[in-house]
């Protein structure tokens, strides 16, 4: 018998199932499910894209937050040239150059960078991001908080000023955008997060600076002095150091709060200089372990180990340790006055007391130390002095 007939009739009726079961799905309610649950209010089991939303969502919205930021603020951030001599292993003169970055803070011409940018530079040069230059005068300088302020003559209308933002409302988590000229790459644009808050960072004079903003946001050699933004354009931090085993960018980064530079910087407009407060004490941070070790009635504070003489402190009244021990393997000196509070702000810390004393406090302020001394606790009040500048 031949069978390709029925062959053929069995195989022209599964194509016409299958074209009828695509027409039926084509129609039916799960395929017009989309169309359905857009119009499905609030709670329902598909949430509705936000108004305004463009393709792609968040990363659509972050996208044209990173431009415009640029756009507005990269007018504002400069390119710093430092010249200067040195020499080669023949002691034969060498010109050497430098580069890195900063931002334009007013119509004046002043520029904010790092002090480790400008320091020891002969010669300065300011490049604009229409590569348009000029030459540049050093204003005033604050090592202890590696900061800088130097100067462009030109008009005012070139000068794009940026809006400082304020570090003590940051959060972990929130947007920062780095502009700089890492290698000499001017206009560079890097974006990350606030990784984290208030760290402390070593100055090159080997002063601790506090409330320093930790951020994976890509910072390499150039970056430093340019500003951190925030997603409204408004400068957080200027961009100082990074944490790299290798000298490349490995996502931790840190940027000096932008209140530090609003405390210091009109201050080196209109000095030259940074005038520390000053309460002449050396000591040792308070541990768990080194209480217990110690026998110390707190867990907390700042161990007074020298008042140097003629100081505030001295004249205080505060006392230093009068002897020695030796706990694990660091030597202590023991018996002088444990600070636990300053103006009623728990110490935990030495850094913390340094960081209070130039965030809070001006030269003149008068402080109120808490102390506890032979177990017992009185308040102890300083008048601040000016740091000297070898303190």
């Amino acid at each position: 018998m031949n069978r390709r007939p029925y062959v053929l009739l069995i195989i022209l009726a599964l194509v016409l199932a299958v074209g009828l079961s695509g027409r039926l799905a084509a129609s039916s309610p799960a395929a017009s499910a989309p169309a359905r649950l857009a119009q499905e209010p609030a709670g329902s089991r598909a949430a509705k894209a936000p108004e305004g939303a463009t393709p792609g969502g968040l990363a659509a919205s972050l996208e044209e937050t990173v431009i415009k930021v640029n756009r507005e603020a990269s007018p504002g951030v400069v390119n710093i040239t430092t010249s200067a001599v040195g020499a080669d292993v023949f002691l034969q003169a060498v010109p050497e150059q430098a580069t890195g970055s900063g931002f334009v803070i007013d119509t004046q011409g002043n520029i904010v960078t790092n002090n480790h940018v400008v320091e020891n530079a002969e010669k300065l040069e300011v490049t604009f991001t229409d590569g348009s230059t000029a030459e540049a005068k050093l204003v005033g300088r604050d090592p202890s908080n590696d900061l800088a302020v130097i100067k462009v003559d030109v008009p005012a209308g070139i000068l794009r000023p940026l809006k400082l933002g304020d570090s003590n409302a940051l959060q972990v988590g929130q947007l920062a955008i780095a502009i700089g000229s890492p290698f000499r790459l001017q206009g560079t644009v890097t974006i990350g997060v606030v990784s984290s808050l208030g760290r402390d960072l070593r100055a090159g004079n080997g002063r601790i600076i506090g409330g320093i903003i930790q951020t994976d946001a890509a910072i390499n050699p150039g970056n430093s002095g340019g500003p951190l933004l925030n997603s409204s354009g408004e400068v957080i931090g200027v961009n100082s150091a990074i944490f790299s085993p290798s000298g490349g960018n490995v996502g931790i980064g840190f940027a000096i709060p932008v209140n530090t530079v609003k405390r210091w910087v009109p201050e080196l407009i209109a000095k030259g200089k940074a005038s520390h407060p000053y309460l002449g004490i050396t000591g040792q941070s308070i541990t768990p372990a080194l209480a217990k070790a110690l026998n110390l009635s707190v867990q907390e504070g700042v161990l007074v180990a020298q008042v140097a003489t003629g100081t505030p402190a001295a004249r205080a009244g505060l006392q230093g340790g009068d002897s020695q021990t030796r706990v694990g393997n660091v030597r202590v000196i023991v018996g002088g006055d444990i600070i636990t509070a300053i103006d009623g702000n728990k110490l935990k810390k030495i850094e913390d007391l340094t960081y209070y004393l130039d965030a809070k406090t001006k030269v003149g302020d008068q402080v109120n130390l808490t102390v506890v001394r032979d177990n017992k606790t009185l308040t102890v009040k300083a008048t601040l002095a000016e740091r000297p500048p070898e303190s």
